[in-house]
């Protein structure tokens, strides 16, 4: 009896890690049908696992600032096509091209930018292309 639990709970345990591993690849968040332009400043350049994030402020028509969370791969993936942690910084003026979020949260997937100096370093895998 003892033998079987202990293979039972091992599987159990095996299957929940699993899926709790994959379950942050999921890019079904973003509406891959569309893509939105957002020209603003870097607030937040957030090198960290498993993505990278770029908080972006974004004035409104009105002159509101808005804040954007747009998740990119992970530091890894985005080192090997050249970006580091301090390719952007707070105060940098950036374009970036996105696939928006699907319930309409101020967030996006990054597709493309460009930066202060021209466009962005390299072109990071999107969606399913990460080689996960």
């Amino acid at each position: 009896m003892g033998r079987a639990l202990n293979c039972t709970l091992i599987a159990i345990t095996a299957m929940l890690t699993a899926s709790s591993a994959l379950a942050h690849h999921s890019f079904a968040m973003f509406d891959q049908s569309k893509s939105t332009t957002l020209q603003g400043i870097v607030k937040d350049f957030r090198w960290t696992n498993p993505h990278v994030f770029i908080q972006l402020l974004v004035k409104t028509e009105d002159g509101n600032e808005e804040e954007w969370s747009i998740e990119m791969t992970s530091p890894e993936h985005l080192a090997r096509v050249g970006w580091r942690p301090g390719t952007l910084k707070a105060g940098d003026k950036v374009t970036l091209v996105i696939h928006p979020m699907r319930d309409g949260v101020k967030g996006g997937q990054y597709l493309s930018g460009t930066g202060p100096d021209g466009p962005l370093i390299g072109s990071p895998p999107v969606s399913g292309a990460e080689g996960k």
